[in-house]
């Protein structure tokens, strides 16, 4: 049974890396790194009712971006039902021509269990910028930017039947951005030729479906597998320099991607998770800059 799940793990882990030079996008605007959308925790002989939690991801991006991630988190479990969280977030990129570094968002959520195999998941995420930085007084497309800078609410369910998991959410923009970017507009030699224009950026929502089942190897490893389609719901646009709005054709449509997470607890309340990501099916355009051919994080949770 262990030389199985070996087998399929290492299968998995090869696919997700073969895929990383010829891919666009395991990424997504946030929602499928909530903590109630991601495979549950390993059990505990004790309850906590709070959490803490620390990560930092890498991903290779469009235009040899290289972005780095971190996040913090607090969670709180109010009764037996209701649960908090509050997350933050920031984003560092860097190529051979530019460097950038922000704040980007906070997520609020609450989870509300509704029977012992169903969750509930409500919540926001406030933009914490206008998606419209500057550089050296120069507006940057998306892909240098640290935040959608949209309003966003979410919504989803989760369901658990022992070691199978599958979670159903969608992430809707409520504003949009003040992006300014016109590639068009470009003089000269730019480094920014060729990237997408989104000057008053208009993103539409995601859909995700996340399916996962978790592998105990011992007492403290867990590996669990996933799978997790995100399908964005229309085409994106952005205004040319007259005012027109211009639909940016292939942008909507199915990304189907590959996850692993590993979990080691290291003692009763510390536990260690990394995970990794790579897409099968892609999108033809990815014009929010969140595009990403794999994605590697290590995230430490502490609960008391």
């Amino acid at each position: 049974m262990q030389k199985t799940i070996f087998t399929s793990i290492s299968a998995l882990l090869f696919t997700c890396f073969g895929l990383q030079l010829q891919a666009q996008g395991c990424s997504d605007a946030g929602f499928c790194t909530l903590n109630n959308f991601k495979p549950a925790d390993p059990e505990t002989e004790e309850i906590y009712y709070n959490h803490l939690k620390a990560g930092i991801s890498y991903g290779a991006a469009d235009y040899d971006i290289a972005v780095l991630g971190t996040y913090f988190e607090y969670g709180h479990q109010i009764n037996k039902k209701l649960s908090a969280e509050a997350k933050i977030t920031t984003l560092y990129q860097q190529n051979d021509n530019v460097k950038a570094f922000g704040f980007s968002d906070v997520y609020l959520t609450a989870g509300y269990a509704i029977h012992e195999r169903f969750r509930l998941t409500l919540g926001a995420k406030l933009p914490l910028n206008d998606g419209n930085r500057l550089i050296d007084e120069t507006v940057v497309p998306m892909d240098f930017q640290s935040s959608l800078g949209t309003i966003d609410a979410i919504a989803g369910v989760s369901w658990q039947y022992k070691n199978l998991q599958a979670t159903l959410a969608l992430q809707q923009p409520l504003t949009q951005n003040n992006n300014q970017f016109l590639e068009e507009k470009l003089v000269g030699n730019s480094v920014f030729n060729g990237f997408q224009s989104s000057r008053l950026f208009k993103r539409s929502g995601d859909l995700m479906l996340r399916v996962s089942y978790a592998f105990a190897l011992g007492s403290k490893l867990r590996l669990t597998p996933a799978i997790l389609p995100i399908y964005h719901l229309a085409n994106d646009e952005y205004t040319d320099d007259a005012g027109i709005r211009r639909v940016i054709e292939g942008s909507q449509g199915l990304t189907l991607n590959s996850n692993l997470f590993i979990d080691y607890q290291i003692k009763e309340q510390h536990n260690l998770q990394l995970s990794v990501g790579a897409p099968f099916v892609v999108r033809e355009a990815r014009p929010d800059g969140l595009t990403r051919s794999f994605i590697a994080g290590l995230e430490y949770k502490f609960r008391f």
